[in-house]
């Protein structure tokens, strides 16, 4: 059963959604609230960072801080700790203490160094084409519990159901806008090929033809030189003679 925090927490993800115009943006926002809610469970503060992986790479594309983007930072850059390892298991990984900890001696010697003491990576389902996990610092051990780990877990279902839906809306935004782009475009080529038409009392294929040899020989896209055309006649409309392309 969903608890009034975990309602909560949907509810802001969404909120996210809706307030953010691109998926950084939503990403961004995404690791600072999971940063904050597992803050509130462990009783100090928690740094976050997601780490996205296609095609064999791994890459931090957003953090709740300068710092939690530091320190995924390092993990993605030697290939190996709790993150990739939670990617590759499909499974919450935690490293609970970087002064004891050997399985990854160079990450953690790394990790102490910049004052992290404990990580723990945890996974997001994304589909078939990408995978992400969410990775959280604590600059002290002992912080991630067992409450913590399935509080991190619980955000990283909902975490990547938000961001599936993120992504499909932004792609959406995406095909929308190339959709107009094309209809504007086809819309001024229309229209300048009826301006051609009209003016060399011709038919509609040889005036697309006119269309098509001004843009070779003048090396421009034909949209540009439709949109010419038609800004021409709008305009000033002294003559007709512009649409003969004698050149």
């Amino acid at each position: 059963m969903e608890t009034d925090e975990q309602n909560e927490d949907f509810q802001r993800l969404h909120q996210l959604i809706a307030g953010t115009d691109d998926v950084k943006g939503f990403l961004e926002g995404m690791t600072r609230y999971a940063a904050t809610s597992l803050s509130r469970v462990a009783g100090a503060r928690i740094e976050c960072a997601v780490t996205l992986h296609r095609r064999k790479r791994s890459v931090t594309i957003a953090g709740s801080s300068d710092t939690a983007i530091l320190l995924d930072g390092v993990e993605q850059t030697l290939g190996d700790g709790p993150c990739l390892a939670a990617l590759e298991t499909h499974a919450p990984v935690l490293l609970p203490d970087t002064s004891t900890d050997t399985r990854w001696p160079e990450l953690t010697a790394n990790l102490a160094a910049a004052g992290a003491r404990s990580v723990l990576g945890v996974p997001l389902n994304l589909g078939k084409d990408a995978s992400a996990a969410l990775n959280f610092f604590a600059m002290q051990s002992g912080l991630f519990t067992a409450e913590a780990i399935n509080e991190a877990t619980v955000f990283a279902d909902m975490a990547g159901q938000a961001l599936r839906l993120a992504v499909r809306i932004a792609t959406a935004d995406l095909l929308a806008e190339d959709l107009k782009t094309a209809l504007e475009s086809r819309t001024a080529i229309d229209l300048a090929t009826g301006i051609i038409m009209e003016q060399n009392r011709c038919s509609q294929d040889e005036a697309f033809a006119v269309l098509r040899n001004a843009s070779q020989n003048r090396n421009e896209k034909l949209h540009d030189i439709a949109e010419g055309i038609v800004n021409n006649r709008e305009g000033a409309r002294e003559t007709t003679s512009a649409t003969h392309f004698e050149d």
